[in-house]
């Protein structure tokens, strides 16, 4: 659920506070923030900012796509360090036994004619 249009974006009021001290310097060091659930708003671009992700400090540099935005979408928490040995052999396996020339991961051939029963035959549903 989203916030009220009427109380407007979150802002941490410290983190507002930083960027405007640092509005009329011309080389700045980046905001060190552990507010992840921070809107991004219009005064933030051009600012570098150190987001926490629980571990370390990610440096991220507020452009104008990023306005509308939280903090947090662009410091992520979670690192994908791979798929299992096992699923890496399964796949490469079932690349192996797919026929020449047949791409992998694409769908047998159907069933032809010859090999569905006939419609008078025992075996065919009633």
């Amino acid at each position: 659920m989203s916030r009220s249009v009427w109380k407007g974006p979150f802002v941490d009021p410290s983190l507002l506070k930083k960027v405007e001290k640092l509005k009329g310097q011309t080389n700045t060091a980046p905001i060190k923030t552990w507010s992840r659930k921070c809107t991004i708003i219009p005064e933030f671009v051009g600012h570098s900012f150190l987001i926490y992700n629980g571990k370390k400090f990610i440096p991220i540099k507020i452009s104008d796509e990023m306005v509308g935005h939280k903090l947090g979408e662009f410091s992520p928490t979670r690192q994908f360090s791979g798929h299992t040995p096992a699923d890496k052999k399964a796949a490469q396996e079932a690349a192996e036994a797919a026929p020449v020339g047949a791409k992998p991961g694409a769908a047998k051939p159907a069933a032809s004619a010859a090999d569905k029963p006939k419609a008078g035959s025992d075996n065919a549903k009633k």
